[in-house]
């Protein structure tokens, strides 16, 4: 083994294999507390522990968000004011390349991360940056869409129904914008520094954050364009 820090996963693994006892068995009687995990005597939980909790709930508040957002488009969704439906308004072949280009760009990132795994630092950037890229393929259809559909007169202010979907899809690609600046200041930290325990971290927070963008494009896949396709 190396001396380099190993992800969560991987370290608990290599513990395993060396006392395969470990696994379902517990010490009886008094134990030490574990410096840095927040027990008492030992003082406050590690950065890391702290980092990583903070982000769970980062990653939740988002969640609830998105789910007002989903509320609100359902119950506008016929709100259409004499404009057009959502069903007029759908390309469901540039949906297709959209949702394609952000479900190959999160196995792209599942790579790169396994290529971190083994720091392998050309394999990592080349699978960052094709995530990237796929990124910002998928905004820039999306922004050409919201043009397409100002160029018609079909902005928000023109129905409820609009304004539920632009707030919707627009927040999801906002998001999908910031994770792609996210992405950039990531590669420029393991060029520089290289793959330290914090950037590691960092990385596998962002992993979970594109990987949850996925999740919430695939609700809006399904419910705005894919059941407006068939209504």
């Amino acid at each position: 083994m190396t001396d380099l820090e190993l992800p969560a996963s991987v370290e608990a693994i290599r513990r395993i294999r060396e006392d395969p006892h470990r696994l379902g068995h517990r010490a009886h009687g008094h134990r030490e507390p574990i410096a840095g995990a927040g027990h008492g005597a030992t003082g406050p939980a590690h950065k890391r522990i702290i980092v990583g909790y903070g982000f769970w709930i980062f990653l939740l508040s988002d969640i609830i968000i998105f789910a007002c957002f989903f509320a609100t488009f359902a119950v506008q969704r016929e709100a259409t004011a004499g404009g057009p439906t959502i069903a007029e308004i759908v390309d469901t072949r540039r949906v297709a390349l959209q949702t394609a280009a952000l479900l190959l760009s999160s196995y792209t990132c599942s790579l790169s991360f396994a290529a971190t795994n083994v720091r392998d630092l050309l394999r990592t950037q080349v699978f960052l940056l094709l995530t990237g890229l796929l990124g910002l393929a998928f905004v820039l259809m999306e922004a050409l869409e919201f043009i397409e559909l100002a160029n018609q007169g079909f902005t928000p202010q023109r129905s409820g129904m609009l304004t539920a979907f632009f707030g919707l899809v627009g927040c999801h690609g906002l998001h999908v914008t910031v994770g792609g600046l996210w992405l950039a200041t990531m590669m420029a930290q393991i060029q520089i520094k290289g793959f330290r325990s914090e950037i590691i971290h960092r990385l596998m927070c962002f992993n979970l954050f594109w990987h949850a963008l996925d999740i919430v494009w695939i609700g809006i896949f399904t419910i705005v364009y894919l059941m407006a396709s068939v209504a």
